[in-house]
């Protein structure tokens, strides 16, 4: 049975979906499991239980500092070599983001599913499009996005199709072990999104981002600032804007386009006008 983590979070349920699209034996696990699911919470190492797993999907516990995060990887791959999982897949972050704030703990991951002696597989994924369109700001009347991103591009990438790599290599891992993919898509600029929203677009400087973030905006945890704030002057200034083959190879096709879903994301975030 092929058995993926982070089950009810969004790509954990769309990997989930696809590969029972693609008709896979497959089940999903969580530390808040639905119907049919497994307990498995990543601070509690008596809950990882993964006997009968063939295939591990390890979605990335990103949420957290990076000390808890790869404490929380090695329980679970410790789990993984007592249980005789045989092969593991993780979702990693992009190669051109290990200047990214939260790319040392996926690193620091990527070194323990080596070291496991388990059969591996390491899908480096891009940013979503759909994080990319979400983080844009509304101004004015709902009739300006403005962002920190400048004129910068990124090699964005639709979740959909990141959860259907996923699910491609997890079905049949063996051609993929001890591969490192890089899942990257179509450059897209913020500029871009506001033209297929029809409005206006205005940069913003990394100083008043990092402010508005720190003074505006409310129930961030200390670490996602900084994090924030590293994927802005990433792709103002370059560095995540390189395209690769591994995603379209693996998919057998060509790539959901990003914009078409940074355009739907930052437009769910439009505010209403009052009249």
């Amino acid at each position: 049975m092929i058995l993926v983590t982070g089950a009810n979070g969004n790509l954990g349920s769309a990997t989930l979906a696809a590969l029972h699209a693609r008709g896979a034996v497959a089940g999903g696990g969580s530390r808040t499991p639905g119907e049919g699911m497994r307990r498995l919470d990543f601070d509690d190492q008596a809950s990882l239980d993964l006997t009968g797993v063939s295939t591990l999907v390890l979605i990335s516990a990103g949420y957290g500092e990076d000390d808890q995060v790869v404490a929380r990887h090695a329980a679970i791959l410790d789990a993984a070599v007592r249980d005789g999982v045989g092969h593991v897949v993780y979702t990693s972050v992009t190669t051109a983001g290990d200047h990214l704030g939260f790319a040392l703990a996926h690193r620091a991951t990527e070194r323990l599913v080596r070291a496991s002696g388990l059969p591996w597989t390491v899908l480096r994924n891009g940013l979503y499009a759909e994080l990319f369109g979400g983080l844009l700001r509304w101004a004015g009347d709902g009739d300006v996005v403005e962002s920190a991103f400048g004129e910068g591009a990124l090699a964005a990438v639709s979740r959909e199709d990141l959860a259907e790599v996923a699910a491609v290599v997890a079905s049949d891992p063996a051609p993929h072990g001890g591969r490192v993919y890089d899942l990257v898509g179509t450059p897209i600029t913020a500029r871009q999104v506001a033209d297929g929203l029809g409005v206006a677009y205005r940069a913003i400087s990394l100083g008043e981002y990092r402010r508005r973030l720190l003074e505006e905006t409310p129930g961030l945890l200390p670490f996602q600032p900084p994090m924030l704030a590293s994927i802005a002057t990433g792709i103002r200034h370059g560095f995540l804007e390189g395209t690769a083959p591994d995603l379209t190879d693996l998919l057998g096709r060509a790539v959901r386009a990003p914009l078409a879903t940074a355009v739907a994301a930052a437009a769910a975030g439009r505010p209403e006008v009052s009249g």
